[in-house]
């Protein structure tokens, strides 16, 4: 699952654990995030329009107090198993609840899913954005998945032993599409490929390249270490077309129309949300 942020044109260049970066800098994923931060602002907005009271109770004020508290210095550094408590601290306030298939199943509180979300950090290879207060307000979580070798015993299914029965529906697509598409078929010169599983950033925090930064500092851990394929699974509009201006490309697509157990589609979220995409890019090329 991947979540929902986006970027615009040219990239970052790759640079040294702990870099900071100042949002001053005009950076290239300004516009599509800053979509994403008024898609989700218009949501909310929309949810909460027949409980918003009409009169002047000093909100623009609490608003502009808020945004004030925003810092703007951010480096960008690895997740350790030290970071465990405080991303899953930002996930569940922004990924758990945003994130569109979450979003429709109404997910609420899954212990299955921060198993899923925490599992790889020990590779080192998932990345954080901090501000200067030390606050987390961005992730990357990565992981690295191997070609499966003759004699293997086929993967487990990721629904079988799923106790919580809102996130099993979602592993349950997982497993679908793991049966319908094999990347390894497509890629038969590539042993393993760095999976992009989660971005989730600070709602706080969205429009200031953030995703756009993480991504980066994850491209260019994998061209330290060797791997030549990026992959992503994108539930989300907005996140498929960061993907796409960082010159992923689709390598298959699955519209939740055509998503059916038992004759009935299983996942609407809200437009622009159509279908759940994979997207590559190679860096050997």
């Amino acid at each position: 699952m991947k979540v929902e942020i986006q970027n615009h044109v040219e990239h970052l260049p790759s640079a040294l654990n702990g870099m900071t970066v100042s949002s001053t800098h005009h950076d290239p994923h300004m516009l599509d995030e800053t979509c994403l931060m008024l898609s989700n602002l218009l949501t909310r907005s929309n949810r909460m329009a027949s409980k918003a009271p009409t009169i002047c109770d000093g909100t623009a004020n609490a608003v502009d107090a808020k945004l004030s508290e925003i810092d703007r210095e951010l480096s960008i550094s690895v997740i350790t198993e030290e970071d465990t408590e405080s991303v899953l601290d930002l996930l569940k306030r922004f990924f758990f609840k945003d994130e569109p298939l979450n979003t429709y199943v109404q997910l609420g509180e899954c212990k299955e899913l921060e198993k899923y979300c925490t599992k790889s950090l020990g590779e080192h290879s998932s990345y954080k954005a901090v501000n200067s207060r030390g606050e987390i307000v961005g992730v990357i979580l990565n992981g690295t998945i191997m070609k499966p070798q003759p004699g293997d015993e086929p993967p487990a299914k990721l629904a079988d032993n799923c106790a919580h029965p809102k996130f099993r529906k979602i592993m349950a697509l997982m497993d679908h599409v793991d049966e319908q598409f094999d990347i390894f078929e497509l890629y038969p010169d590539i042993d393993r490929f760095l999976d992009c599983k989660i971005i989730s950033v600070d709602t706080n925090y969205r429009g200031m390249g953030i995703a756009g930064m993480l991504t980066d500092r994850t491209l260019d851990y994998a061209s330290r270490n060797g791997i030549k394929l990026i992959h992503v699974l994108c539930s989300s509009h907005f996140s498929a077309r960061v993907m796409e201006k960082m010159d992923f490309n689709e390598v298959y697509r699955l519209p939740y129309a055509d998503y059916l157990v038992n004759g009935e589609q299983v996942f609407d979220p809200e437009k622009p949300h159509v279908a759940l995409r994979i997207l590559t890019k190679r860096l050997d090329q």
